[in-house]
């Protein structure tokens, strides 16, 4: 009588890997700071997953004037109205710093949702963590004043409280971005980084990045 043979374990997908390596319709490209990515208007044919770096989004109005809507980080993913049926971004993706990024068409990331429920279940975790941030967001901007607003930024850009990460640093942002972020001036910006500066909540460091303290903290939480 012959053994019987042992029965071969599918490989796990894992979600990690998939989102390290190339295949089929995934192609990682790396864009050096301020090279746009993709511009408002053009084809919405695929999703985009931050491997390093940062990346903001833009919005430009009718009139020319333009805002910044999101800064997004190393594990984040952006582009993803066309799985929605978006035919055109609504905004501009630009390298905030020298970043790696994985493009992934539109066919392949239907499939991998479809077929990987380790990938879908990650993918909507994202999903939903970012419409609370949204929320956030929403309510931050209508009951705090500009300077708790500026404060809650710079604590998000550096990661604060992120898997125990403390007085962590973040590239030099303008304050024109951060006054469009807010919903405020430049100079009420301006103003405020005088002043959390002076109290010691941040430092500058050679003039390229700005070092976010947890004592900044104190500001959202004073009334």
């Amino acid at each position: 009588m012959k053994p019987m043979a042992a029965a071969k374990n599918p490989s796990k997908f894992d979600p990690k890997t998939f989102l390290a390596t190339i295949d089929g319709g995934r192609k990682i490209a790396v864009f050096p700071k301020k090279q746009t990515i993709f511009v408002q208007g053009n084809s919405s044919d695929a999703v985009f997953y931050v491997q390093k770096g940062k990346v903001k989004l833009t919005v430009v109005s009718k009139i020319g004037k333009e805002a910044t809507i999101g800064i997004l980080n190393e594990g984040d993913f952006f582009g993803e109205g066309c799985l929605a049926g978006q035919l055109l971004r609504l905004c501009s993706a630009t390298a905030m710093t020298d970043c790696s990024v994985m493009r992934i068409d539109k066919k392949s990331m239907v499939e991998v949702l479809h077929r990987e429920p380790a990938f879908s279940e990650m993918f909507v975790a994202y999903l939903l963590a970012r419409n609370i941030r949204y929320e956030e967001d929403l309510v931050d901007q209508l009951f705090n004043s500009s300077e708790k607003r500026l404060a809650r930024i710079l604590l998000l850009l550096a990661h604060f409280g992120k898997d125990g990460v403390h007085d962590t640093p973040i590239p030099k942002i303008s304050q024109e971005t951060l006054a469009e972020m807010i919903g405020t001036t430049r100079s009420r910006v301006s103003f405020f980084m005088n002043r959390f500066r002076k109290m010691g909540f941040i430092d500058y460091r050679g003039g390229d990045d700005l070092q976010i303290h947890s004592s900044l903290l104190n500001i959202i939480l004073h009334d």
